[in-house]
């Protein structure tokens, strides 16, 4: 087993001020902190599924009325008047 060694001091102060917070070891907060981040990364939706979930919400606003968007007005959103 690899041993870890922290040399910097800001994330032992880190650590040693959340473990007295919570009055356990350095040991154990290092240990929760790193699996509540490991669940939060593969809780994740992907960048594929998140635009996904974007654009079905702007096609359910548009309605069944809506209508595609030109270039020009797209620029004029962007601030890019007559690109």
């Amino acid at each position: 087993m690899m041993r870890l060694h922290v040399r910097s001091k800001r994330a032992r102060d880190l650590a040693a001020q959340l473990a007295g917070k919570r009055g356990l070891t350095m040991t154990a907060v290092v240990i929760q902190a790193l699996e509540a981040e490991l669940r939060r990364e593969s809780e994740k939706a992907s960048l594929a599924d998140r635009i996904a979930l974007i654009a079905d919400d702007l096609a359910q606003q548009a309605g069944p009325n809506g209508r595609p968007v030109d270039k020009e007005e797209i620029d004029n959103l962007w601030f890019y008047p007559n690109a």
